[in-house]
């Protein structure tokens, strides 16, 4: 199948940006600069890109604000203040997709109680249960489950073996990347006596000899409420509630491989980044970033705006704006003044000992 092309002219107009030169010329594919060949737009934002050019054969670069871009060597170029976001508008104009077929397969298994909007697409092998609804210009790929009661918003874009369990409620301009699990039961579970986790919560202390412990099931009454413009990596997994919804707000974005767990609440426009994963009744705000491996214990707050570096474990509440690191979780600067202080202790510790050998002397 052949790319389509833009001008330099439609993509200048829909990133809102300044062109210069022949504006005429045709773009099929973004490049880096050392790869870029006449059709490609070279991805040059920076200055530090401007020898790069030279190794490419680039006509049309991305180019930061006030570049000399003849001197480049470039016919045509597109100037941006704000490289990164030039970057969203250049990918989701040149972006190839996965063509999936337009339309109903005639392998997809759709309950007569189900009801689709107008222009959904439904792949191979998918299965929409009993009494879902899916919003007009969905698209639900090959191999997905959508459970009984669901419904899902506008223009939602489900790749493929994505599941949806039952009750699960979502916002328009949903999308998901393969593998994205959502509605699982909670892992909620209670034994008969107290149990020996119990008594190591309040304790913090060894729990002696060890008893024979049978776990009962907590099961799942509620579901998960996603709001709009929510975006699920791969083989990412957010539980139900126990009795209330685990909600997702509006915008947020979670990563590969991001667990959520039951009754968690995660507020608006949140980052959560790979592996990063939340216990149960967790309650996020709004803003939040949370990087690689992140850990939230059970029942805590994190606050408005908060950040937390990658591999942190969060055993506290966290105020809002604060930014923490390292386990257990302390301010950034903290950390960083107490990571110092441990490459130090080899030196102190010598010194120590010839302190002790001057004063036994």
């Amino acid at each position: 199948m052949t790319a389509p092309r833009f001008s330099v002219r439609d993509i200048a107009q829909s990133l809102g940006a300044e062109a210069a030169g022949d504006l005429d010329l045709t773009i099929a594919r973004a490049a880096e600069p050392q790869d870029a060949m006449a059709g490609d737009l070279a991805m040059a934002t920076n200055p530090k890109y401007a020898d790069k050019l030279q190794e490419g054969a680039a006509e049309v670069a991305l180019l930061w604000e006030g570049a000399d871009w003849q001197s480049l060597g470039l016919k045509a170029a597109i100037f941006t203040p704000r490289p990164r976001m030039a970057m969203a508008g250049v990918t989701a104009q040149l972006d190839p997709g996965q063509h999936f077929a337009r339309g109903i397969h005639p392998s997809a298994v759709i309950d007569d109680s189900a009801e689709l909007g107008d222009n959904v697409s439904i792949g191979p092998l998918a299965v929409i249960g009993p009494r879902a609804k899916i919003g007009a210009g969905s698209v639900i790929g090959p191999q997905c489950f959508i459970g009984a009661d669901v419904v899902i918003g506008v223009n939602a874009y489900l790749r493929e073996c994505v599941s949806l369990g039952a009750r699960v409620r979502i916002g328009d301009r949903f999308r998901a990347q393969p593998g994205a699990r959502v509605g699982g039961d909670g892992f909620s579970y209670v034994t008969p006596e107290v149990s020996g986790v119990e008594n190591v919560r309040k304790s913090l202390g060894d729990q002696g000899e060890a008893r024979a412990q049978s776990w009962e099931r907590i099961h799942s009454l509620g579901a998960v409420l996603i709001g709009d413009d929510v975006e699920l990596g791969m083989n990412v997994t957010i539980d139900n509630g126990t009795i209330r919804d685990t909600e997702i707000g509006d915008g947020t974005k979670l990563d590969n491989q991001v667990h959520v767990g039951h009754n968690t609440r995660i507020g608006r426009d949140c980052l959560l980044c790979g592996q990063a994963g939340l216990s149960g009744s967790v309650d996020v705000g709004n803003n939040v970033v949370l990087g690689g491996k992140v850990g939230v214990g059970d029942n805590l707050f994190v606050g408005d705006g908060a950040i937390a570096a990658g591999g942190t474990k969060i055993l506290s509440n966290v105020p809002a704006g604060r930014v923490v690191m390292g386990y257990p979780a302390v301010k950034m600067d903290t950390h960083t003044d107490m990571y110092k202080a441990q490459r130090r202790l080899p030196r102190l510790m010598r010194d120590i000992e010839a302190l002790k050998k001057a004063v036994f002397k």
